[in-house]
């Protein structure tokens, strides 16, 4: 069983006195920033001069200023800028000013875990990851409650790094929901994986693949759009309420039937061989070497892809069939 943390946990005081420095302003960013302000902790917020989100923060009542100058008067430094950029932010902001009196931390563990940062061995290191969005995680703050996140150690030469992570915790929020506690390895290669098998690279191809097969047989790609792509969001939000069981005991006899008796011909064992696979080339580095290389060569691939998809039919079609929906928030 997994060890979870609750409000009793935290001691929040590990707080007083102490700047928390946010690097970023994105979704995760500001939901971290307003929270903890909102909970009484001293924050500063690291940002480029020309960020767009700067009048965002400051319009918040937030202290803005550069990310060295952050990393230089905070206590702690939460990384919160994409992935790509953690590497040349801790080189260029961070590092100078690092020291066994700051404590480093992260949402999610990529830079640590694949080495492409390598804090000093005096630092505390450690992470608190939500398991939200950055616009939900501040909703659900605001609305009284938490999301849950994980917790994680991957330096402690304080012997603090813990209690000082679950006060961070508490100061975002999580406590009030559970912070489940992991390690900087599992975190990023379960996180990892389920966006590459499921969430974002399985799902998104099962769909395209799906539309591709009714298009081709001769069905309307509106039908085939609808069948395939916009029910999904019914059977998803089935499952997170109750889990597999709920999503079943809501639908039909003849999808339930279906489910049991089609779902395992079309998700078989050579998928399950080729999703090991995937989880092979990230714990053995191959996925994140690769990506790595891909951003110290601007991306080439990376863009062809996400234009070669984005002229896909089934964006075409959904952008038309979305129009007659006035219930759904139109995003471009």
């Amino acid at each position: 069983m997994a060890t979870i943390y609750y409000d009793k946990d935290a001691d929040k005081t590990r707080l007083d006195g102490k700047r928390v420095g946010i690097m970023g302003y994105g979704s995760q960013g500001h939901a971290h920033a307003l929270n903890l302000r909102d909970n009484g902790v001293d924050v500063v917020v690291g940002l480029q001069a020309a960020s767009k989100s700067r009048e965002k923060a400051e319009a918040e009542g937030l202290r803005v200023t550069s990310a060295a100058e952050v990393a230089k008067e905070s206590d702690v430094i939460m990384v919160l800028v994409p992935d790509t950029v953690q590497g040349a932010l801790y080189k260029e902001a961070i590092e100078p000013s690092i020291d066994s009196s700051k404590t480093l931390m992260f949402a999610h563990g990529f830079n640590i875990h694949y080495k492409e940062i390598v804090p000093p061995p005096d630092v505390d290191v450690s992470m608190i990851a939500p398991k939200a969005p950055g616009h939900r995680m501040r909703e659900v703050f605001v609305g009284g409650s938490g999301v849950p996140s994980l917790v994680a150690i991957h330096q402690d030469p304080s012997g603090n790094a813990l209690a000082n992570a679950l006060a961070y915790g508490w100061g975002v929020g999580s406590m009030r929901a559970g912070i489940v506690a992991t390690t900087f390895k599992e975190e990023t290669e379960t996180d990892l994986f389920g966006e590459q098998t499921v969430l974002c690279g399985g799902v998104s191809n099962l769909v395209k693949t799906a539309f591709e097969t009714l298009v081709e047989a001769g069905y309307q790609p509106e039908i085939a759009y609808f069948e395939v792509c916009h029910e999904l969001k019914l059977i998803v939000d089935l499952m997170y309420e109750g889990g597999l069981k709920y999503m079943r005991y809501s639908i039909s006899e003849t999808a339930e039937y279906g489910d049991y008796s089609r779902g395992p011909r079309v998700i078989d064992d050579h998928v399950r061989a080729t999703m090991k696979q995937v989880l092979t080339e990230i714990q053995d580095g191959t996925f994140a070497r690769e990506w790595i290389a891909e951003n110290h060569e601007g991306q080439p691939r990376f863009k062809a892809m996400r234009e070669a998809d984005a002229n896909h039919e089934i964006e075409e079609v959904g952008e038309r069939l979305r129009e007659m929906m006035s219930f759904l928030k139109q995003t471009k």
